[in-house]
């Protein structure tokens, strides 16, 4: 992101190109998971690095990309498809494309669950849809001593239109969830947890229509940001989330609990 080394910038159309590219790019992904139209990639941490990527890919032919741009952006929708969520909210307005938000994560027992302070910014490029996030700090939501505050270093959504059939999801993640995880985790992450996590976005999608017109149809501020209330944040309030800023947990000892969680339900599908 430019002026990232100087100090938080809100991300220009260079960043949403770039993002888009990675997106789109083969090179030095490798399959992990391909199953009813949801395919996920795995990318080892370039040299220098100690996160991977992870990108996934959900192909929908009965939902329009801008049903899914509305339900990627709605945090009142949120609770009723995202099982992982336990706690998010908007903290503050930057421009009328990008905002500071909060967002509390449910991670698989026995971890410690994590949270995270991000600059999210979303910009209509072509046809395409694009949103994506970094980590910063704010000193309002500083680390709780019940979660681990993990750092975003890039994360965001691709949502391309294909007309009348449908569109193409594809959701792009590199985060340093902080600690030193063991391999059950990863694993769980590419081959259950991600995959799941895109169908129930694509459930959500499909309900999202008749949901949103008995929840404030006409609200939409990330298209139209007059309607936003939230309060102005200033980037000089902000500094940026290094991942060497925290506290290293180490949970790579941790063994797998023999229970199945809630959120690894297939039938999870609360989102009425």
């Amino acid at each position: 992101m430019a002026g990232q080394l100087q100090g938080v910038q809100v991300p220009d159309d260079s960043a949403f190109i770039s993002f888009r590219a990675q997106c789109d790019s083969d090179s030095g992904w490798l399959q992990c998971y391909s199953r009813g139209g949801v395919t996920v990639w795995c990318q080892p941490p370039a040299e220098g690095q100690s996160v991977q990527k992870l990108k996934m890919r959900l192909v929908c032919k009965d939902v329009q990309a801008d049903t899914m741009y509305d339900v990627l952006h709605d945090a009142a929708y949120r609770h009723k498809w995202d099982s992982n969520v336990i706690q998010t909210h908007d903290i503050g307005r930057l421009t009328a494309n990008a905002d500071v938000g909060y967002y509390a994560w449910k991670c698989p027992k026995p971890l410690k669950n994590r949270d995270f302070v991000t600059l999210r910014s979303w910009l209509p490029l072509e046809n395409d849809y694009l949103i994506i996030n970094h980590s910063v700090k704010h000193p309002k939501f500083p680390p709780k001593k019940d979660f681990v505050r993990a750092v975003s270093i890039l994360t965001g959504y691709l949502v391309r239109s294909h007309g009348n059939n449908g569109c193409t999801l594809i959701y792009l993640t590199q985060l340093d969830p902080k600690g030193s995880l063991p391999k059950w985790v990863v694993n769980r992450a590419s081959q259950m947890l991600a995959p799941k996590a895109m169908k129930r976005i694509h459930k959500a999608c499909v309900k999202y229509p008749a949901w949103k017109r008995r929840h404030e149809p006409q609200h939409k501020p990330w298209l139209y940001p007059e309607q936003s209330n939230l309060p102005s944040v200033r980037l000089a309030e902000l500094a940026p989330q290094r991942c060497d800023s925290l506290e290293h947990i180490d949970e790579s000892a941790l063994a797998e609990a023999c229970d199945d969680h809630a959120e690894l339900s297939e039938d999870d599908d609360n989102a009425n």
